[in-house]
């Protein structure tokens, strides 16, 4: 059996695709350890084209072309092929730290854990380019601590960072537990991470850069927002609710894990008012979520009481107090960065 596959879905990044791949290659691991998936998810632009000739020079490479389907989609179908003992799916347009996934998989094949999850780096189009052979270095020698899904839960996973690429999936683990990406949708790393974390035992962290995470390119799925993309953030917030519903959960999980949708809910209606302006357009919203969340119900404080009583009995005054206090935070950001 392989030690790991490697998915990687390919749509519209010509500029970024052979960095990613080549830093796969950079990692110092056999090849007849791993294998590389690329699903070719109908890309519009020439990106098979600029990997044409690593594909041809690697045995390891197997590639799935399909039709335009989406991110989910194409990563659902590479799970489904994929040979190794453990899973690792980086976008695209982002690169692996050179030499920094063998001591993962090592140790990942030493526990049998559940997930290895690993640190990651923000970086910018220029400070890549600028990059060359200076990597970001590692903080010291290779270090991790043995944990539990339910304790990242808690104590690791932000609200804002579910990113699935920064994690080794053991692939019996996702098998068992019917762990899939929801398809069709943007956003389908909220819920897909919150249950892994939820349902996984025996887990790794290690305090180790992996990943150099892409930030601000023109035309990533986390940039523009407009009424499908919402819509699409509504189907994944519902998705997330259903896990409040698993049995067995702490306490203090299902308030966590309560407060992450609160904020995801928040963070989704303040992107509306920035981006949407139309009234009927931002009602149709509520409208959204108000279906895929049929039992939305925040209760952790006065405040979070009364925003859920004006979402069902008052949406478009909820939508107006809303924008109140996002005009009223732009205004003391604007105060702090005018020093008055």
């Amino acid at each position: 059996m392989l030690s790991l596959s490697i998915i990687i879905p390919v749509y519209n990044v010509e500029k970024y695709v052979r960095a990613c791949i080549e830093s796969i290659y950079q990692q110092g691991l056999d090849e007849y350890r791993f294998e590389v998936i690329l699903v070719n998810d109908g890309t519009k632009d020439k990106s098979m084209e600029m990997i044409a000739d690593i594909i041809q020079q690697h045995k390891n490479i197997t590639v799935i072309n399909q039709e335009n389907q989406g991110l989910s989609v194409a990563r659902n179908n590479g799970i489904a092929i994929a040979k190794g003992e453990y899973i690792l799916m980086p976008d695209s347009d982002d690169l692996l730290v050179p030499n920094s996934l063998k001591p993962l998989l090592e140790k990942a094949l030493e526990t049998r854990a559940d997930m290895v999850v690993a640190d990651f780096i923000k970086m910018k189009d220029e400070e890549i380019a600028a990059l060359k052979e200076n990597y970001p270095s590692q903080r010291g020698a290779f270090t991790c601590r043995e944990t539990t899904g339910k304790k990242m839960f808690l104590h690791d996973l932000g609200p804002y960072e579910c990113y699935v690429w920064r994690t080794l999936y053991n692939r019996d683990f996702l098998s068992s537990n019917n762990l899939h990406f929801v398809s069709g949708i943007c956003y389908e790393d909220i819920p897909f991470t919150h249950e892994a974390y939820l349902k996984a035992g025996k887990c790794i962290r290690a305090p180790w850069l992996l990943n150099i995470y892409r930030t601000g390119r023109a035309g990533a799925i986390t940039t523009g927002l407009d009424i499908p993309r919402v819509n699409d953030w509504c189907v994944a917030i519902g998705k997330t609710w259903e896990l409040t519903h698993i049995e067995g959960l702490t306490p203090e999980i299902k308030h966590k894990l309560l407060e992450d949708l609160h904020n995801d809910v928040t963070t989704l209606v303040y992107s509306v008012l920035y981006t949407i302006k139309k009234p009927s357009d931002r009602l149709k919203v509520i409208h959204m979520l108000r279906h895929e969340v049929p039992q939305l119900n925040f209760e952790h404080g006065l405040k979070q009481r009364m925003e859920t009583w004006l979402f069902w009995h008052a949406p478009m005054l909820y939508i107006h107090v809303r924008n109140c206090i996002a005009a009223w935070n732009r205004f003391k950001r604007r105060r702090r960065q005018t020093g008055r």
